[in-house]
């Protein structure tokens, strides 16, 4: 049988977990579903679905098989696209995910000037303090900040912000400026969930960090709270430099244990696309990296 018949085949079978499913999308019959099923193990001596009465399960090999398979479709797909002409004009719906106050004050400008000028796009943005897994979430370009795993993903660094702490100069006037990490203890902290989940915050060089112990008196789950809580004059907030980037222009807040900062986290823009690629995402991330890249508070 024809490979690239078979590799259809399992996806139907795996992403919709049902013979009978994937019968209907290919429309073809069960027996054929079946018959493919068969002959793809046998050329390839694996198991990749284990099948009962009630349900069908991919094994370890069909899982990764079934991935492999995907990329490969697309990629054909892509390349038929591009060979046609179709790519010209970018269409269809992006969907797009960044850090929450990141995404509403770098990606979001963005988004509304590429729907401007291809109309023919729909966007979908999730502006999200999480890890938005591209694969299972369906998503076509990210923004993430920090280090990046080891993945199949794309990535394209695009500037770098620091991890800082800050206060209201109402603040520091009161209860005075630390002078090392260790001082800290002696301070009303508020932690970022986003930010510093962690009970210990790190300090100086990876190879030879400090490693300091803080009791949160205030934990907020988003990083604006923490901005108002500490322009308000409540204690010491660990923050990206870029979400107090106005604060501090405006003298509401100020940098404390510069020093001791951490190395700058680097930004990227992920996208899982093969190397022809969507004309809308292609299009999209361009413009995208344009945009961060030239951004004054990100490099």
């Amino acid at each position: 049988m024809d490979q690239i018949h078979l590799m259809k085949v399992l996806v139907a079978v795996g992403e919709l977990q049902s013979f009978a499913g994937a019968a209907r999308r290919l429309g073809i019959s069960a027996a054929a579903v079946t018959r493919a099923i068969v002959a793809l193990e046998q050329a390839l001596g694996v198991k990749l679905l284990l099948r009962t009465t009630r349900s069908v399960r991919l094994t370890d090999a069909g899982s990764r098989y079934l991935e492999d398979s995907r990329n490969i479709l697309a990629s054909i797909d892509e390349a038929n696209e591009a060979a046609a002409g179709i790519n010209a004009a970018p269409q269809g719906n992006l969907a797009v995910t960044a850090p929450l106050l990141f995404g509403k004050a770098f990606v979001m400008p963005c988004i509304v000037d590429y729907l401007q000028a291809y109309p023919q796009v729909d966007v979908s943005a999730y502006f999200l303090d999480r890890v938005v897994n591209l694969v299972e979430e369906g998503m076509d370009v990210a923004v993430r900040i920090g280090p990046l795993p080891d993945s199949g993903l794309r990535a394209l660094r695009v500037g770098q912000v620091r991890r800082l702490l800050c206060a209201s100069p109402e603040y520091l006037e009161q209860h005075g400026v630390p002078a090392h990490p260790q001082a800290l203890a002696a301070h009303t902290i508020i932690t970022a969930s986003g930010v510093s989940p962690q009970a210990q915050w790190r300090f100086g060089p990876a190879q030879a960090p400090t490693l300091v112990q803080v009791k949160p008196r205030l934990t907020v789950t988003s990083n604006d709270a923490a901005i108002v809580a500490a322009s308000a004059g409540l204690g010491i907030a660990r923050l990206l430099s870029y979400q107090v980037a106005d604060e501090l222009a405006t003298g509401r807040l100020r940098v404390v244990l510069e020093a001791y900062e951490e190395a700058p986290w680097p930004i990227h823009v992920l996208h899982r696309e093969s190397k022809y690629g969507s004309a809308k995402v292609r299009t999209f991330i361009d413009r995208l990296v344009e945009h961060l890249r030239a951004h004054r508070y990100l490099n």
